[in-house]
């Protein structure tokens, strides 16, 4: 589920659980059984995906026999519709990465030029380096600052930063690479919406200064589309769940489509 609505790999799966290959592929049978996953083939590889409409259908079964038709007694009750963003009332987002050194700092600074006021971005690591030379990167900074930004005030920063009783409470929470997504975050105060924008890491990618420096500016701009998309989104006439697939769709976006 923190992955969708990408599709995911068995290994990975097996990774984030730390099974055992034939431990995880009894499990996603008998998942795939119950008519809550679904399977695809990609090569020689068998992806993975979560089935909403039979989650959904699991939930209806059980409020209607454990709650006899009454999901109030069950469920919290409705949270409120979120306002139309405001420079005097701002929506905070956090973005996540690993090392917080290169697409949650873009995604940062994006969000903040281009939400003009109206939005308070902020991000950080689930493990983000330590010491003189860690941070953000540096080919990160000099992009930034050649397309005009303020690099001063961005640093790299760890989830515990945003989840203490008196961190800021944000209303979004985007995690922008798969290991991020895979790995346990803290329960956010005031119930934060969700998504996952996963993207490759563009400082992982080798060859010529020309080819990484390629990598990098696609980076941004997949992530400047990703961003233009949510900034414009209606959120005062979105209920929560079309805002979360409004949300889920912006992260499938890419650079050609």
């Amino acid at each position: 589920m923190r992955r969708f609505p990408a599709k995911v790999a068995a290994g990975d799966i097996s990774a984030a659980l730390s099974h055992k290959p034939n431990t995880t592929s009894a499990y996603l049978s008998n998942l795939r059984q119950a008519g809550l996953i679904s399977q695809s083939r990609q090569g020689n590889s068998l992806l993975y995906c979560a089935d909403l409409d039979g989650l959904r259908g699991m939930f209806d079964m059980l409020l209607t026999g454990c709650c006899q038709n009454r999901p109030d007694i069950c469920m919290p009750g409705p949270v409120a519709r979120l306002a139309q963003p405001t420079s005097e009332r701002p929506l905070k987002v956090l973005f996540i990465c690993t090392g917080n050194a290169a697409r949650s700092i873009m995604a940062e600074s994006l969000l903040n030029r281009l939400g003009e006021g109206r939005f308070q971005a902020y991000s950080a690591g689930t493990h983000p380096g330590t010491g003189p030379n860690t941070g953000p990167s540096p080919r990160v900074l000099s992009l930034l600052a050649e397309k005009g930004y303020d690099t001063s005030s961005l640093s790299s920063k760890t989830l515990a930063t945003f989840s203490g009783p008196d961190a800021e409470k944000m209303d979004f929470i985007f995690t922008v690479c798969d290991h991020a997504a895979n790995e346990e975050c803290p329960a956010w105060p005031g119930q934060p919406m969700s998504a996952h924008w996963g993207m490759p890491d563009p400082l992982q990618v080798t060859g010529s200064e020309a080819v990484r420096s390629l990598a990098l500016q696609q980076s941004y701009g997949l992530l400047k589309r990703r961003i233009t998309a949510f900034a414009a989104l209606p959120f005062d006439t979105l209920d929560r769940i079309s805002l979360q697939h409004q949300s889920d769709a912006i992260g499938t976006l890419t650079s050609e489509t």
